[in-house]
């Protein structure tokens, strides 16, 4: 079966995961009922349009073509007026707009090409598709890898790529269970036998754009951890059970504020 029909199907991803353990809630509201955002924040429609931006920068590279900065600020402004104009939910935030966003956006990638290494990477594929079961799970954890890549040894170098408003912490880093996701799945999907290579590439919106990579790796131990939690997180899926956590630092932003509302007041 192939990763359209099995995206069909009840699966998880690393969001899903890291959604249901933020707020059980909201992942009932928009995983199970599927209810529509009431917003579509800024910060992520403009990290779409810098994701993929870079994500054609690498497949250019698949096929050995180089791409100036000149013409990745040329696909940025497509695709940021693909993503701005096609969205009409988005909800700007004070003081920002279309064009402040056009300018960001420039700014943040001269500072990531400016600090691209000039390495001999081998550019596998990008937006890698993966699928793979867990011991004792009915459903699929599924997701798609930003980057892919292999050195001269043959280690793998799987990247994911990120907009931030500050720079990732050791802890933040280490901890990304994004990453370590990304980690089993390579192990479960032929991998195993390779060394893996974990990598953050941040693109950080600070007054003067910085860009920063992030290398970290995963030990059994941390693997052991992850599959215990997905289990719990599962078992919580199945069981019905939808904890809300209106004392997160995200409350602020959800997209599911007056459903959330609904449910305290109503039960509805």
């Amino acid at each position: 079966m192939d990763l359209t029909e099995i995206l069909k199907k009840p699966h998880l991803s690393a969001s899903s995961i890291g959604s249901y353990i933020d707020c059980g809630l909201a992942y009932k509201f928009a995983k199970m009922d599927h209810l529509p955002p009431e917003f579509i924040p800024d910060t992520m429609t403009f990290g779409t349009a810098i994701h993929h931006t870079l994500e054609n920068f690498y497949m250019e590279k698949k096929s050995h073509i180089h791409l100036s900065i000149k013409e990745v600020h040329a696909c940025f402004d497509y695709l940021w007026e693909l993503e701005a104009f096609t969205n009409d939910a988005i909800r700007y935030s004070p003081g920002k707009s279309y064009f402040s966003y056009l300018i960001e956006g420039k700014d943040l990638l001269s500072a990531w090409y400016d600090k691209l290494p000039q390495n001999d990477f081998n550019v596998i594929g990008t937006e890698v598709g993966f699928a793979f079961h867990l011991t004792g799970m009915t459903i699929p954890i599924v997701g798609f890898i930003d980057l892919l890549e292999e050195d001269e040894s043959g280690t793998l170098i799987v990247t994911d790529f990120k907009t931030s408003a500050r720079a990732y912490g050791t802890d933040e880093i280490d901890n990304n269970l994004q990453m370590l996701v990304y980690h089993l799945a390579m192990k479960s999907n032929g991998y195993a036998d390779r060394e893996i290579l974990l990598k953050l590439d941040c693109l950080i919106k600070t007054k003067t754009p910085k860009f920063e990579s992030y290398y970290t790796t995963r030990t059994e131990e941390d693997e052991r951890r992850l599959i215990r939690k997905i289990q719990c997180v599962w078992d919580g899926i199945s069981k019905g059970v939808f904890l809300p956590n209106d004392t997160g630092w995200k409350c602020k932003g959800c997209l599911y504020k007056t459903a959330c509302n609904n449910w305290f007041i109503k039960g509805e």
